[in-house]
């Protein structure tokens, strides 16, 4: 079972690497178009703005989320034959209002079913050449966009319908506590498989017009790049060093990658000591995400760091919130983490983990 389960998420995760470029050039054009005052476009027969067909570009772009998870896992699956009716399946998807857990379903039904079909199915010589061109594709479209239209379509939109109005019904405590969660989820192995799924999640429920959980994520895949280093510049306000050279040499790239959404640039910093540092961002980036979801900020951009913020629907609290988080982070390592020598300031190895042990911390 686990096996299967690591499957499904290496499929998952292949389908949104080819989905991030749509993703980021769609919410970029919706941000520059939006900047420059555009509206969506609904009557394409009167004449419209620059910064309205940017806008609309975006919103288009963003309507494909879909097709495309659904199309790229069937492609993971099942290889070529199973592009184009995983294609078909997000569109389905979008028509039920099934959304984007409807395209994953239907992607991961129509890759499944088109790689039984190809080990199964045996069909004479001179019809092989139209196994993967017409009989696999239209077959399979066939088999699940009746399965997609009238056996699960209805329930995944009711649940997408049902998940999208409890966000919206939450109160202030249970925002707080929801926003924390998924701020601590949503960077907590800095870009790597456990964040990458509550940040599909925002990707989805953005589709849905739910904008709070990407915000959440846009600002609290800055908090641990810029927490860091405010932990920098605090120990050497408080004269306790607690960084390497080489360390503090990552933490000058990490910083401006961390301003785009670049989380990964953590990750050589945290080694030597993982433990205090995931602490330490983890509480940050719930912060963060606390303080987004109870003044209940909102992005209708799903990536571009600091350049989106001014797109959001509160840019002050996008901004307040990465600073208080940034400065939770920053203070926690500075409490948590060791002094170092001269020596080990110097020394190029990376250090064996060591266990957290809260009990002689001191700021001097």
């Amino acid at each position: 079972m686990k096996k299967f389960g690591n499957e499904l998420k290496r499929h998952a995760l292949t389908a949104i690497s080819y989905m991030l470029p749509l993703v980021v050039a769609s919410g970029l054009l919706i941000a520059i178009g939006n900047l420059m005052g555009g509206q969506v476009i609904e009557d394409y027969s009167q004449s419209f703005t620059i910064a309205s067909s940017l806008t609309s570009l975006g919103v288009m772009g963003m309507g494909l989320l879909s097709p495309f998870i659904a199309g790229y896992i069937a492609y993971s699956i099942a290889e070529r034959p199973g592009i184009a009716p995983g294609f078909l399946m997000g569109l389905i998807a979008n028509s039920l209002g099934a959304g984007f857990l409807g395209g994953m379903i239907g992607g991961y039904l129509v890759g499944y079913f088109i790689l039984w079909m190809k080990n199964t199915i045996k069909v004479p010589k001179w019809a092989e050449g139209l196994m993967p061109m017409m009989i696999i594709p239209t077959i399979s479209s066939i088999v699940v966009g009746l399965i997609m239209f009238f056996v699960i379509g209805g329930p995944i939109s009711w649940l997408t319908i049902q998940l999208t109005n409890y966000l919206q019904s939450l109160d202030e405590s249970s925002r707080v506590v929801y926003g924390f969660i998924f701020g601590i989820l949503g960077a907590l192995d800095y870009g790597g498989p456990i964040s990458k799924v509550p940040n599909l999640m925002a990707d989805g429920l953005l589709l849905e017009g739910v904008l709070e959980p990407e915000a959440i994520k846009v600002v609290g895949a800055m908090v641990p790049p810029v927490g860091v280093t405010f932990a920098w510049v605090l120990s050497k306000i408080f004269k306790k060093p607690i960084f390497t050279r080489r360390e503090e040499d990552a933490i000058k790239v990490a910083f401006p990658m961390g301003l785009t959404m670049i989380t990964e640039g953590v990750i050589p910093i945290a080694m030597n000591d993982l433990l205090r540092t995931v602490f330490a961002t983890a509480m940050g980036t719930g912060v963060a995400g606390a303080i987004n979801f109870y003044f209940q900020n909102g992005s209708p951009v799903p990536s571009g760091g600091v350049f989106v913020i001014p797109a959001m629907t509160k840019p002050m609290i996008a901004i307040t919130a990465l600073i208080i988080g940034s400065l939770v982070t920053g203070l926690i390592l500075v409490l948590i983490k060791k002094k170092i020598t001269v020596e080990e300031y110097d020394s190029l190895e990376i250090k064996d983990e060591e266990e957290m042990d809260l009990s002689g911390f001191s700021i001097e």
